[in-house]
């Protein structure tokens, strides 16, 4: 899944589809307007002629790709987390299903799942539920229950935990020097109550685990992946990596390894979010390692069974549905939560929106 510049489809893009990519991630370069939005999601999905998955980060707080009227501003998940209403965050991820449904968009790389453990975390904070496990367990797995009631899928992030690194893997590799049962009794609640309510996906950290498997950040790590989440959790949904151009990844590895080590351990789809050549290098290294038998391809058949899965539940083809917002029952929805959330009267919230 790749991200591209712009917003439209240009010749790179237009030839890693032909090729056969899964879909597309879309960031603030290329939002516009809803309506802009909704006709770009329409055109990748045209241009496609087949399904294809179209991504997005929108949390709320400070992690949202779509702002303004006629989007509804989110407080950042704390806030929800300080509320500790199931009822509520299910609320909040129909919200965000009904905005994002409306526009094209499938998949919605959200909740954050990573525990509020450490103040100096400068990537995480107040994206997180909260300071306590089971608060952040129980909220996002509602927020999740409800983005996939509203038909789009979920992403739990950042497994097997982000909360308490003190560095950001857009820039470094983090390291957790915990021990095992404190990573159980901590960062892994949240995960494994996402496992056991069979939700769509899950992002991995790339971050090093000391106590799982030392010098190898969890994306390429077969003991944190096939290990500790497929056999220990039970979790079956698709595994997504993070951003493969992150530093956390490309000051240490270069893209090819980085691809071919990650499917080994059970990454199913990887994002590679800026550069084309980039990309064509992450699937040329991959095609060139099941051509040798490094990879199995009982690996590939693995990791299309969970995204065949996915596609068939919450992909849809071009469709016309920017009319849902602002409809009656978008707005019931809207001020709701805003009068919930805030404490402020839903008319004053919706208008200071606009």
């Amino acid at each position: 899944m790749v991200g591209f510049p712009g917003t439209h489809v240009d010749a790179d893009l237009a030839a890693l589809m032909d090729d056969g990519i899964s879909g597309a991630i879309l960031f603030k370069r290329n939002v516009g307007s809803a309506s802009e939005t909704a006709a770009l999601c329409q055109a990748l999905k045209t241009r496609a002629g087949r399904p294809f998955i179209l991504s997005v980060d929108q949390e709320g707080g400070r992690v949202a790709r779509l702002r303004g009227a006629p989007f509804t501003a989110l407080p950042p998940m704390r806030e929800l987390g300080q509320r500790g209403d199931e009822a509520l965050a299910e609320r909040v991820g129909r919200l965000l299903a009904h905005e994002l449904r409306a526009l094209g968009f499938d998949w919605d790389f959200a909740p954050v799942l990573d525990v509020d453990t450490n103040p100096a975390n400068p990537v995480i904070g107040d994206r997180s539920f909260g300071r306590e496990p089971e608060v952040v367990a129980r909220l996002g797995v509602a927020l999740a229950r409800g983005l996939e009631a509203g038909g789009v899928a979920s992403c739990g992030k950042h497994f097997p935990g982000h909360g308490d690194t003190t560095t950001d893997s857009h820039l470094t590799l983090p390291r957790l020097a915990h021990d095992l049962e404190r990573l159980r009794r901590v960062e892994l609640v949240p995960f494994q109550a996402f496992a056991r309510a069979g939700l769509a996906s899950l992002m991995t950290a790339h971050v090093l685990f000391d106590a799982l498997e030392p010098g190898v950040p969890a994306t390429m790590s077969t003991r944190v992946l096939e290990g500790l989440l497929r056999r220990e959790l039970g979790f079956d949904g698709v595994l997504v990596s993070d951003d493969l151009e992150m530093k956390a990844i490309a000051d240490h590895y270069s893209v090819e390894e980085a691809t071919v080590q990650g499917t080994l351990a059970g990454v199913d789809l990887f994002l590679v979010c800026h550069k084309a050549d980039v990309q064509r290098r992450a699937i040329e290294a991959l095609v060139k390692a099941v051509e040798s038998g490094r990879v199995p391809r009982s690996r590939l058949a693995e990791a299309h069974r969970r995204l065949d899965a996915l596609v068939a539940r919450f992909v849809r083809p071009p469709e016309d549905r920017l009319a849902q917002l602002g409809s009656a029952e978008h707005r019931a929805l809207a001020e709701g939560l805003a009068s919930v959330v805030t404490g402020r009267d839903p008319t004053e919230v919706m208008l200071a929106a606009r």
